[in-house]
């Protein structure tokens, strides 16, 4: 920890120019912008909690899915990587024994550190993760005192983008620097994250996210044990290629949309259950084939159409990392349009069941598909049903198109990003 007041004028200095333009993908001389973010960071722990002596400062990034739509929760593959936009927080020490978080524009969250269990009355809160968080933490020896965290961000919260991992990645930053002598990796933050979101929170999620934000840059997952999951950077530039990554925001939010997430892995769970699997993954193909009848009987037609797209995904995800790394970008872009269609079609996590006069999501991709006329690639972005589509946008077109989503969706909710080359960090 450090001095606030040594922070601050570090931070209008510019002495941390060269760390935050790593961070954020853009020149030094750009940066103050971000370094007034941390500034206020500071001033809103003190404005929160009182006074501080010393402090530090972390951040977490949001991520973007490229490849293997819901594929985590069955074992399979992903394709993701982490974002210039982030969550960032000030934390200073406090003489209470708790563990006291303000998020900007969000009440007040504090646990006490001396009662960990989880509580039922707690779930889908942040309270929840925090207890989580300490508990898992706890268990790996981490010695608890008490904290004062102030939380901002710019990651649109229901977007997609995944704000609830990168809450999740910061908070497991953030005890891992200031209560771990032996620090756990990024990939132990990711896996400790999603227990909480699992356990206390009651979200069966899978680790995607977690991972995506934790680790940083361009990665591909194999969850095949998801106990020890197989992590490799993929090196890309897609501005190299001649692209730009949009995320488009559909003016959606998918936060009360849980028990349609949770109906994905139930589903896919129960036709392994058939083929003689606990997950997709641990079924070969021709077995799923063979049983598709009893799958029908026993879990209904959606439940095997969605196993039909889990397959497929899993398998496109070696393809496109494949093509990436040949620098075949026009097999990557037809993959990327084929999982879409897949995550349409036979997913269905582009309109919420019952839904007729709201459907956003399916809008912006019909929109978005206009509007590229059959160049770069759009799909849904992340878990469906609300949020974000994802677009890959020839850079010549890159105006035009942006301006064309903005027309339809909302001024502001084309978000052209950068892939960022760390996850979790302390500043």
């Amino acid at each position: 920890m450090k001095d606030v007041r040594i922070w601050k004028q570090e931070l209008a200095d510019g002495v941390h120019a060269a760390r935050l333009a790593s961070l954020y993908c853009c020149a030094p001389s750009e940066t103050a912008p971000q370094a007034a973010r941390y500034a206020a960071a500071l001033d809103g722990l003190e404005a929160a909690f009182g006074p501080h002596s010393a402090a530090a400062l972390f951040s977490a990034p949001g991520r973007t899915e490229i490849g293997g739509n819901h594929t985590d929760h069955q074992h399979g593959r992903v394709l993701a990587g982490s974002v210039n936009i982030d969550m960032i927080a000030a934390a200073g020490p406090n003489d209470r024994g708790e563990l006291r978080v303000q998020s900007e524009g969000y009440p007040l969250c504090t646990i006490a550190l001396n009662d960990l269990e989880a509580r039922k009355e707690e779930e889908n809160t942040s309270a929840a993760i925090l207890r989580g968080e300490c508990a898992a933490f706890a268990q790996r020896g981490a010695k608890l005192s008490g904290l004062d965290v102030y939380v901002t961000s710019n990651v649109p919260k229901g977007s997609g983008v995944s704000s609830s991992a990168a809450f999740e990645v910061l908070i497991g930053t953030i005890l891992n620097e200031l209560f771990m002598e032996e620090k756990v990796s990024p990939i132990a933050i990711a896996q400790i994250g999603q227990w909480a979101e699992n356990v206390y929170f009651g979200k069966p999620c899978g680790l995607m996210d977690q991972m995506a934000s934790s680790v940083g840059n361009i990665i591909t997952i194999d969850f095949a044990d998801p106990a020890n999951p197989v992590v490799e950077p993929v090196d890309v530039d897609f501005s190299k290629a001649g692209l730009a990554l949009c995320i488009l925001d559909s003016g959606a939010d998918h936060a009360d949309l849980t028990d349609e997430y949770a109906a994905i892995p139930a589903d896919c769970r129960g036709v392994a259950k058939v083929c003689g699997g606990e997950v997709l993954r641990d079924v070969p193909f021709e077995t799923f084939l063979a049983n598709i009848p009893a799958c029908r009987a026993a879990c209904g037609d959606r439940a095997v159409l969605r196993a039909f797209h889990i397959y497929a995904d899993n398998d496109r995800v070696a393809r496109q990392v494949a093509a990436l790394r040949s620098g075949d970008f026009e097999t990557f872009l037809s993959l990327v349009n084929e999982s879409g269609r897949s995550s349409w079609e036979y997913l269905q996590n582009v309109i919420p069941a019952g839904y007729t006069a709201h459907q956003e999501v399916a809008v912006t991709i019909a929109a978005a598909k206009h509007l590229l006329a059959g160049e770069g690639a759009v799909r849904v972005h992340g878990g469906g049903f609300a949020g974000t589509v994802q677009a890959f946008v020839p850079l010549d077109k890159l105006d035009t198109f942006k301006a064309g989503i903005e027309a339809i969706i909302g001024q502001g909710r084309c978000h052209v990003l950068s892939i960022r080359p760390e996850g979790g960090a302390v500043l």
